[in-house]
């Protein structure tokens, strides 16, 4: 390390030895993929309904550029700083969840009100609170972590805070962020060692509950219905996965070649951004679904790689934060690929730094980059702790 870098306060400048190459390497690789295959899947649609070929490709870019923006100056700020701010960001979660669902301020696409328009852009509020939300859990859990163990009054509070952020996704309607909450807010207080009849406990009624409101909500229980048998209603309910699994079909091993795709041509709504996985694999076949499936299992694993070095050093909240942000892009892209593939009920969820979705792509940067920033600092400053992680192994 030059003698700079040690003048410099690890809160300042952490040095580039501490870099985590792997994981910027994982993700350099999606997001150049998500360009390609954005441009891929979108070019007919787009030059059909906007005239213009590269639409969606050039507000990719902008949204890209966007997200290098926050990359940078989420990754300025101490660790320390996030931790200390834990409850305002979850109030700003709510904030934003509650004001776009209010006419006027929030916009209704398809019958869903989840984004705010601003000027030529729209962001998805859960997106943003996803951020939030993950910080706040896991500045409570590294806080109160005795308290939530031995205390039912802690554990009920923290489910209920879950509870709010998932009334108000459920209201917008968005049932599919609301259950990638729901795993990761479970995940996590697995790992701070909830003990095990509460989480048993939690898990039932999120079952329970969740599975009541698919039944009930007539669009919810038609999509459930679809998936046990897309084929026999095909041209109706059914016809989203149907094209989905004939894109999967036609790539066979190999796939039909980048650009070739013909389910993009009209007949696979949303080709560009809940159903990219399908026009991978139907240009790449089940080599390129598969090799995309090992990169998202290696982009987790090294997340979760820094969860672990943040728990032998005693770090607990970053070490929840990163479990949390593991947890939720591998439940995210289980998710996304599983609808594509048939194996899921149909949700409107995108790939992470794959499909076109300008605040996707812009929260999971930003958590790449406080990922980045979190393991710098356990690298410059091993075994500075202010509080033991226990985390469950």
């Amino acid at each position: 390390m030059s003698s700079l870098s040690m003048r410099t306060p690890v809160w300042l400048a952490p040095c580039r030895e501490s870099t985590d190459w792997t994981l910027l390497l994982v993700v350099a690789v999606l997001v150049s993929f998500g360009v390609i295959m954005v441009a891929s899947a979108s070019i007919d649609f787009a030059a059909r309904t906007y005239g213009d070929p590269w639409f969606f490709l050039k507000r990719h870019l902008i949204f890209l550029a966007l997200a290098a923006c926050g990359c940078l100056m989420v990754y300025s700020v101490p660790v320390a700083m996030w931790n200390r701010f834990a409850i305002v960001l979850m109030l700003l979660g709510l904030v934003l969840l509650a004001a776009v669902l209010i006419p006027g301020i929030g916009k209704s696409v398809n019958g869903a009100r989840r984004w705010f328009s601003l000027g030529p852009i729209s962001v998805q509020a859960s997106e943003i609170t996803k951020f939030c939300f993950i910080i706040f859990f896991a500045s409570f859990l590294s806080r109160r972590r005795a308290e939530l163990q031995a205390r039912w009054s802690e554990f009920f509070k923290l489910v209920g805070i879950l509870g709010v952020f998932v009334l108000l996704l459920l209201l917008e309607p968005d049932f599919g962020s609301a259950v990638v909450l729901c795993l990761t807010a479970g995940a996590m207080m697995f790992l701070a060692g909830v003990p095990l009849i509460r989480f048993i406990l939690l898990a039932l009624v999120g079952v329970v509950a969740l599975a009541v409101l698919a039944v009930e909500t007539p669009y919810r229980l038609a999509r459930l219905v679809t998936f046990l048998d897309p084929w026999a209603n095909q041209y109706s309910d059914g016809y989203q996965l149907v094209q989905s699994l004939i894109a999967f079909g036609r790539g066979e091993w190999t796939g039909v070649g980048l650009g070739n795709s013909l389910q993009k041509l009209f007949f696979l709504p949303e080709a560009h951004t809940d159903f990219i996985f399908s026009i991978v694999a139907e240009e790449f076949g089940l080599l390129g679904a598969v090799a995309l499936v090992l990169t998202f299992s290696l982009l987790v694993w090294r997340v979760l790689t820094i969860a672990r070095l943040a728990n032998e050093q005693k770090q607990a909240f970053i070490a929840y934060v990163a479990a949390g942000v593991g947890i939720l892009f591998a439940a995210q892209a289980f998710i996304n690929m599983g609808v594509a593939s048939g194996l899921l009920p149909t949700k409107g969820l995108t790939l992470p730094f794959v499909s076109a979705g300008g605040s996707s792509l812009i929260a999971s940067c930003t958590f790449i980059a406080l990922l980045m920033r979190m393991h710098a600092e356990l690298i410059q400053s091993p075994g500075k702790a202010v509080k033991s992680v226990g985390v469950r192994a």
